[in-house]
């Protein structure tokens, strides 16, 4: 419960609270509206300062940041874990909190400093989330949250949260309000989450469709399975010019074993033409000594016939001598070509013995270049992989686009299926919570309207996430409407106090009885203070004096639960902090 909320500011009219029903009064004179001022009396004041004190944004348009009050510090004393606890801010410096109490239970410790324990704004809500609502330090976007569920027990009409029961604030996400009612209703939670995480991904498919259609990618395209194709290819490309670099090794003279190659392959083909002309000339010289025959005598006998008719002056010599000269001739000539062409042989035999060497030599060198690599061939290699990475990584991103494009309607329809299957089985299994909703609320119309078939709470299991709907005869007037919001909160107070998940109080502003037929509202404040003081929190209200009923309940007297201190707009110091600003 809150015991007391103050300020240093000397003007500020110190607010004292007790358990169970607690009414603060406010004159409000003839005329006046909510635009003169922000704090003309200070019944919403009261409500805001509980919410800065609770951890809310110090914003520019705060209404502790207008320099009229900014340097004042505003505190609360209040039971946080049933552990007295004081807590101060200014809004010049919002953060961090000055807090005073038994630090032992907190998940997070403040520090001292100067004499005072000080925490930031984020780390003391961590601590309340913990203490009053057994929070866990939620890292992922949509989870439950304290400002959330601090909000559906001090709702401000300036942030829309009298309109509709399931929202407490005009501009909460449905994700936020079904996250949040269903944690406070120990409800899976995290089934609603997923439906965000799904309307995410439907609003990222549009985005994307849409982008498609104006030709943001400024390219096609290609269908899903063709992309899958490429996919492949390109990944088997990467994965064997990984296996290569994987095996590759640096050899520092490879350029010079290059060139060694090459040398030795141009003198191979150099001995290979030589040992060509030498054939050839073999080939000549054997057809020459077959065509080295002597002639015969007949033919020395008519040579020197014919050439004693032609020559007759000649001296002749013997023909034995004739023929002697000749054979000798004969024979020089074979000798001659027969060394020739063992010269031949013996030079094309030297040369093979060179092929063999150099042939078995380069046979070495090519091995190792097959083996091994030039460091610039490495480099060349892993750039290679680097653009088969770069080339990959797109086509799977072209991919994923055309199958969400070609899939992912489908996917998420069947997603949402999925999840409205959980939820109902959530339901099943969690009956008796729902039930104790249900019941709850029931009763608390029941008891508000006498009439047990005055309004109903419907938990729905739909395809865009849990359903919270809510019935009450005339609801389409603002005084019933109103008291929708009466029988929700209540409900929500009722259950988190019986599972220790509370803040132990409930706040309403005076705009909940805005429209509300008098004995109704009577009624309501009658049923405030009596579940209040059965079920063991603090019902804080505001009320305009013209709207405190005059009828009420038997046994009942709002007098009683009235606060010593009375606000009013009709003089400057009327006001919560004794003099008018903003």
């Amino acid at each position: 419960m809150i015991h007391r909320i103050y300020s240093d500011l000397p003007s500020f009219k110190e607010l004292q609270f007790t358990e169970g029903l607690n009414i603060l009064l406010a004159q409000k004179s003839e005329g006046a509206t909510e635009r003169h001022t922000r704090n003309r009396a200070g019944k919403s004041s009261m409500l805001e300062m509980v919410h800065f004190l609770l951890g809310s944004n110090a914003s520019k348009d705060s209404l502790f940041r207008t320099p009229a009050i900014a340097d004042y510090e505003f505190g609360m004393e209040f039971d946080l874990a049933e552990e007295r606890t004081l807590v101060q801010r200014r809004g010049a410096k919002a953060s961090p909190l000055a807090v005073e109490g038994d630090f032992s239970a907190w998940p997070v410790k403040p520090r001292l400093k100067d004499g005072r324990y000080w925490i930031s704004n984020k780390n003391w809500r961590l601590v309340l989330g913990a203490l009053m609502f057994g929070l866990e330090d939620y890292q992922e976007s949509w989870t439950p949250s304290f400002r959330s569920m601090i909000s559906y027990f001090a709702r401000r009409e300036r942030s829309g949260g009298m309109h509709v029961p399931v929202k407490q604030s005009e501009k909460q996400a449905t994700a936020d309000q079904q996250v949040n009612l269903s944690y406070l209703l120990e409800l899976d939670w995290t089934i609603p989450l997923e439906w965000q995480q799904v309307r995410e991904r439907e609003r990222n498919l549009a985005e994307l469709k849409k982008s498609l259609k104006k030709g943001s990618f400024g390219q096609v395209i290609d269908k899903a399975s063709t992309l899958k194709t490429q996919v492949l290819v390109a990944e088997d490309r990467a994965n064997r010019l990984k296996e290569q670099v994987a095996t590759f090794t640096v050899v520092d003279e490879y350029h010079d074993l290059e060139q060694e190659a090459s040398r030795m392959t141009t003198d191979l083909a150099a001995l290979a033409d030589e040992n060509t002309l030498d054939h050839r000339y073999i080939s000549d010289l054997e057809r020459a000594m077959e065509e080295e025959i002597p002639p015969s005598p007949p033919d020395l006998q008519r040579l020197y016939r014919e050439a004693g008719v032609v020559l007759p002056d000649v001296v002749q010599r013997r023909f034995d001598d004739v023929k002697s000269f000749h054979e000798s001739v004969l024979q020089n000539r074979k000798s001659y070509l027969q060394t020739e062409l063992a010269a031949a042989k013996r030079r094309i035999a030297e040369r093979g013995e060179e092929q063999q060497r150099l042939d078995a030599r380069r046979g070495e060198i090519m091995q190792i270049l097959n083996a091994n690599g030039a460091l610039d061939h490495f480099t060349a290699l892993q750039a290679e992989i680097a653009r088969a990475e770069v080339e990959l990584e797109s086509l799977r991103k072209k991919y994923e686009t055309a199958d969400a494009l070609e899939s992912g309607t489908t996917k998420l329809k069947v997603e949402r299926a999925r999840l409205q299957e959980r939820l109902r089985e959530d339901y099943t299994e969690q009956q008796d919570v729902v039930k104790a909703a249900i019941l709850t609320f029931q009763r608390i119309s029941s008891s508000l309207y006498e009439d047990k078939a005055a309004g109903s709470l419907t938990l729905t299991p739909t395809e865009n996430g849990p359903e919270f709907e809510i019935e009450i005869q005339g609801a389409k007037s603002r005084g019933v409407s109103n008291m929708q919001i009466f029988c929700f909160d209540m409900m929500l107070t009722l259950l988190s106090i019986e599972r220790g998940r509370s803040p132990g109080f409930l706040i309403h502003d005076s705009h909940l009885f805005d429209g509300v037929d008098e004995r109704q509202v009577g009624t309501a404040l009658a049923l405030g203070a009596r579940l209040a003081e059965e079920h063991g929190f603090q019902y804080i209200v505001s009320l305009n004096t013209d709207d405190v009923p005059t009828e009420v309940p038997d046994g009942f007297s709002i007098e009683e639960h009235t606060l010593d201190v009375r606000l009013s707009d009709a003089t400057e110091e009327g006001g919560l902090f004794g003099f008018r600003f903003g």
